[in-house]
């Protein structure tokens, strides 16, 4: 056999790579090996700034709608009376009576206005808080996907996480908006320890969670009482 026909001594062709590609991907030469190899894309954007959930306030606005169109119509129909030559409703009437004999620092005068600026004040807030406060938002990934996370169901996936701990009896768990709080008994280990793996494994799930704006964590470990 010729040294050119020697397996051993014979000169084999090394793959050569190409210059990657506007898409991304880098190709070997496929006389060798068919597989391809993917570079290193950029990281991954997110989608958009992740605010809160608005509630539609439905309630509110259909009491406020219906108490402004049946006053409206109300007053409305005794104006129309009046310039049909009709007399003015008695309410109208006992109403304006009362309100010229009394002053502006009568008792009822001050509590009606207190009332309305209540009143008022309270509807502004419904119109400028977004509410939904038991919704946590998540991570936007894609700007067309907003995706979020009831408070009850990060608790209870918190205190699933939590039981797991090596030393803990029983987790109490409440997840706010801006904190979860941890509260666990443990009937063995030392506490300091118990409160460390609590801390670590309960940090790991609040990551998990993928919440826009991850709350802070507050953990106490005690003993539990004894019985008798």
């Amino acid at each position: 056999m010729s040294e050119s026909q020697d397996p051993e001594n014979s000169t084999r062709r090394l793959p050569t790579v190409e210059p990657a590609p506007s898409g991304g991907v880098i190709e070997r030469d496929r006389s060798r090996s068919g597989s391809t190899y993917e570079a290193a894309g950029a990281a991954q954007r997110t989608g958009g700034r992740a605010g809160r959930f608005w509630s539609g306030r439905r309630v509110p606005a259909a009491l406020v709608a219906l108490i402004v169109l049946g006053g409206s119509g109300l007053l409305l129909y005794d104006i129309a009376a009046v310039r049909a030559d009709h007399p003015a409703m008695q309410w109208r009437r006992t109403v304006a009576d009362d309100l010229a004999s009394r002053h502006l620092d009568d008792v009822w005068v001050l509590a009606g206005s207190a009332l309305a600026a209540a009143l008022g004040l309270w509807l502004l807030v419904l119109a400028l808080t977004p509410g939904l406060r038991k919704l946590l938002p998540m991570r936007r990934e894609h700007p067309e996907v907003r995706a979020g996370l009831d408070r009850n169901a990060a608790a209870l996936v918190l205190r699933d996480r939590a039981v797991e701990v090596a030393g803990v009896q029983a987790v109490r768990v409440k997840m706010k908006r801006h904190k979860a709080s941890v509260r666990a008994a443990s009937h063995f280990r030392e506490l300091d320890d118990v409160k460390a793996d609590l801390e670590t494994v309960v940090s790991t799930a609040i990551s998990d969670l993928g919440l826009a704006r991850p709350p802070g964590l507050s953990v106490r470990v005690h003993r539990p009482a004894r019985k008798g």
